[in-house]
């Protein structure tokens, strides 16, 4: 893809009408250094939660970056690549105290397999309604419907057919699985959402989240166009 020549503003658009989203495509960067930072961009107002950030940018229309520090999840910074692991989460400790796995070693079984980027790899992450980015985005999130996610994944294979995989444990969904799987992997990836990024940025029961390689966005964008139009499409 041609970084210099990608309409976001019209791809953004296209994403809202031919899925009906609610708020916007979500644009993501990792920044390793400061000076990767556009000028003039926001920092976080304050100390939040990767997934609250995603909706900040998805509802608000926030355009901002966020270091290290204005990180409160410790599982959605380690897995973004600003922190290392805390002791309670390598161990097991933090998801078995909340009752989620019934042992240490099945939560470390899993902690063990959470896509994640090296830590202090990152120096902060970026985020932009994507009509509206400052930056060249590396992901492209969406939170929306089943029914919108099925013709997401009709679109991803269109060109080349196959099967569609989703690589999610049901614990860290917008940090792990959408966004740092997605950039490992320069796969789509969707994910059910988890019991933190509902609780706390919102995610609705009717929806779930999408993280896709900004790379292949306008083929997926083109695609989608016609798998909405297709005779045997199921219609909104």
């Amino acid at each position: 893809m041609d970084d210099t020549a990608c309409d976001y503003a019209a791809l953004s658009e296209s994403l809202k009408a031919l899925l009906g989203l609610q708020g916007s495509p979500v644009a993501f960067r990792f920044a390793h250094t400061k000076e990767e930072i556009p000028e003039g961009m926001a920092e976080a107002p304050e100390t939040l939660r990767h997934c609250k950030m995603i909706a900040m940018a998805r509802h608000e229309g926030a355009v901002f970056f966020a270091p290290a520090e204005k990180h409160l999840c410790n599982g959605g910074a380690w897995a973004l690549g600003l922190r290392p692991l805390t002791e309670s989460l390598q161990t097991g400790d933090f998801y078995f105290k909340l009752g989620k796995f019934s042992s240490r070693a099945a939560c470390r079984r899993t902690i063990d397999r959470i896509p994640h980027l090296s830590s202090g790899e990152t120096f902060a992450t970026l985020y932009a309604p994507l009509e509206a980015t400052p930056f060249v985005p590396e992901i492209v999130l969406l939170v929306t419907t089943p029914l919108a996610m099925l013709k997401l994944a009709q679109a991803s294979l269109y060109e080349v057919g196959g099967r569609q995989t989703a690589n999610f444990a049901g614990i860290q969904s917008v940090c792990s699985d959408a966004t740092a799987q997605t950039f490992l992997s320069g796969q789509v990836n969707f994910s059910l959402g988890c019991d933190g990024s509902r609780k706390f940025s919102g995610i609705e029961e009717n929806e779930m989240v999408m993280g896709i390689p900004a790379e292949r966005l306008p083929e997926l964008v083109a695609a989608l166009g016609i798998v909405t139009g297709a005779p045997g499409s199921v219609k909104r």
